[in-house]
């Protein structure tokens, strides 16, 4: 049992460390529409899969911390304008956007586990950046109008929205996940015997 506990400390510690180096390295690739693509996505998948949905949770909130730090510091400088127009706003939008995708991949592996691990890891991979873009997108759209606006430069906000943030954000991250996650279904394979 303590030999359990020490286990998932040390794979929660590695996996966290993994978030945080992943987050770096993305944010050296030349952002796409303003923003990187996120790589930290894949092990938020795989915590929330091989430790559960709590896991998945506890990653997303680290994932969303580094998003904030960036924010504040300017590191990213979409997120920075995002903190100017509001900083408690933005610490509540990178939070629950990296919480509930780590929640929802989690919940879809757990429900589909059972049937087939490695179809439950690729709708598990798939759902992460979609929740985590869908919520980024409804509450910039709900609370940052005019931050959209200027990432816009003065174009239709929802063209904007379409091509910056979905096609050329979040398409990428699933697409990233989708490839990965016959690896991610065979870490979590090993990791749960």
């Amino acid at each position: 049992m303590k030999q359990n506990k020490i286990k998932r400390m040390v794979g929660m510690a590695l996996l966290m460390a993994l978030v945080l180096v992943l987050q770096a390295i993305g944010g050296m690739i030349p952002p796409i529409g303003g923003f990187s693509i996120s790589l930290v996505l894949v092990p938020i998948v795989i915590g929330a899969a091989v430790y559960g949905i709590g896991a998945g949770a506890l990653l997303g909130a680290t994932f969303g911390v580094i998003v904030y730090i960036n924010c504040i510091t300017g590191a990213d400088v979409g997120g920075a304008m995002v903190f100017n127009a509001n900083p408690i706003l933005c610490f509540l939008v990178v939070m629950a956007k990296g919480i509930l995708a780590g929640v929802a991949s989690g919940a879809v592996y757990a429900a589909l586990k059972e049937k087939n691990a490695y179809f439950a890891m690729l709708l598990a991979a798939i759902v992460c950046p979609l929740v985590n873009t869908g919520i980024f997108v409804a509450c910039m759209l709900a609370f940052f109008v005019d931050v959209l606006a200027a990432w816009a430069g003065g174009g239709e906000i929802l063209g904007y929205v379409l091509t910056g943030l979905i096609v050329a954000n979040m398409i990428p991250e699933v697409l990233i996940n989708v490839i990965l996650s016959p690896a991610s279904a065979r870490i979590a394979k090993v990791a749960n015997k």
